[in-house]
């Protein structure tokens, strides 16, 4: 008798119709990037240093390390989808709060919860998308999938800016007007998502916190683990520090400097949707080796560049550089152990809590001898990730 996920993989067919409100799901995955661009413009309004803002970045991608794994067993029991329109929800909430308060402890709430929420759409909506396609082709979707949530994080910046320069003077809202949007997007996500209908796979056994954590045990596993520390590392800490190097070397203010973070999301955005189609034709190994050189390049320029068109360009390929790793490597661990999906998600969404650990370590080090130390610190990260780059099966 053919198991329940030999049933689904024979007789998967996937329209448009649950492409769709999947793909509203990866927009509403990309509002966590806003942290960058929030944090930027709190730490303004509240005179903070840098290793205090960077304390919200770091706040939002702890809970990657509390609620990943969980979430790998909640799925096991509620279902990918079921448990992807409760991040939804947690993700709504967290975009409501700063509309009635700017405090100190009103932002730190809203970065938990939008962290929250974002842990469990992560951990869920990847493994959702395996019920929809195959095998072979789940790199490239996922990298599609990426690019879709580029776009929200590409909008984050330019939809604080315009806040900031536009809302405040008419309705007092300012910079936090991206909040609102993002709030809207959410809930349409889960209008769009509730009535879809996705056959899923169910799990052959119930899993506890230990099996999870034993996967680690698996060298591979391990590897992917460690890589997407390091790329979430890199896109967080290129989204915080990218202004700031800027006002440093250049001395121009927010509103101008931050243009640099949607600098970064346009080339990130570019990189996700030009990937899902290069990675049809291109082995997901050569692709991801050519771009961390990429990006290794882009950070020795960093450490010395004092024009903003050279910045700008090194932000750039970054951008472009890191929009493919995440989907590679995940791909790379779900393939690898195909009947413990669930599981291997919840590990390497785990992995998110490198947007914890880079931004610190990036705030202190920035403290002591100016952003240099922050981009030292990141290339730490592009370096693990070229010799990961060794590693990769195909």
């Amino acid at each position: 008798m053919p198991s329940v996920n030999t049933t689904v993989e024979a007789g998967r067919r996937t329209s448009w119709m649950q492409i769709v409100p999947v793909m509203f799901c990866f927009f509403a995955m990309g509002f966590v990037d806003l942290v960058g661009t929030a944090s930027n413009y709190v730490q303004q309004e509240l005179g903070l240093t840098d290793s205090q803002a960077n304390l919200f970045p770091s706040l939002v991608f702890f809970w990657f390390l509390i609620f990943s794994v969980p979430t790998g067993m909640l799925m096991n029991k509620i279902g990918r989808k079921n448990t992807v329109l409760f991040s939804l929800f947690i993700t709504t909430l967290s975009l409501i709060i700063p509309l009635f308060g700017d405090s100190y402890n009103v932002m730190l709430v809203s970065f938990s919860l939008l962290g929250i929420g974002n842990a469990v759409m992560q951990t869920s909506l990847n493994p959702l998308v395996s019920n929809l396609i195959k095998p072979d082709r789940l790199a490239s979707t996922l990298t599609f999938g990426q690019f879709v949530k580029a776009i929200a994080s590409f909008l984050a910046p330019i939809l604080a800016a315009w806040g900031a320069t536009t809302m405040m003077p008419t309705f007092g809202m300012g910079w936090r007007v991206l909040f609102l949007f993002y709030a809207f997007f959410s809930l349409l996500s889960i209008s769009l998502l509730s009535p879809t209908p996705i056959a899923e796979e169910k799990p052959d056994k119930a899993s506890g916190v230990l099996e999870c954590l034993k996967l680690l045990s698996t060298p591979f596993i391990l590897l992917c683990f460690l890589g997407i520390i390091c790329h979430v590392g890199i896109d967080v800490g290129t989204n915080t520090t990218a202004p700031k190097i800027i006002m440093e070397r250049l001395s121009l203010p927010l509103e101008e400097a931050g243009f640099a973070t949607g600098i970064y999301f346009i080339f990130r955005t570019i990189g996700s949707f030009t990937g899902a189609f290069i990675l049809r034709v291109m082995r997901p190994k050569v692709f991801f080796s050519i771009s961390v050189i990429m990006m290794l390049v882009a950070m020795g320029i960093l450490f010395n560049a004092t024009s903003i068109h050279i910045i700008y360009i090194a932000i750039g390929m970054i951008g472009f550089g890191n929009s493919n790793i995440f989907p590679i490597v995940f791909a790379q661990g779900i393939n690898y152990s195909p009947n413990e999906k669930n599981e291997v998600s919840g590990l390497m969404i785990m992995g998110l809590f490198g947007g914890t650990i880079f931004p610190l370590a990036m705030g202190f080090a920035s403290d002591a001898i100016g952003q240099v130390g922050a981009v030292a610190v990141m290339t730490a990260g592009v370096v693990y990730l070229l010799f990961y780059s060794l590693k990769i099966k195909s």
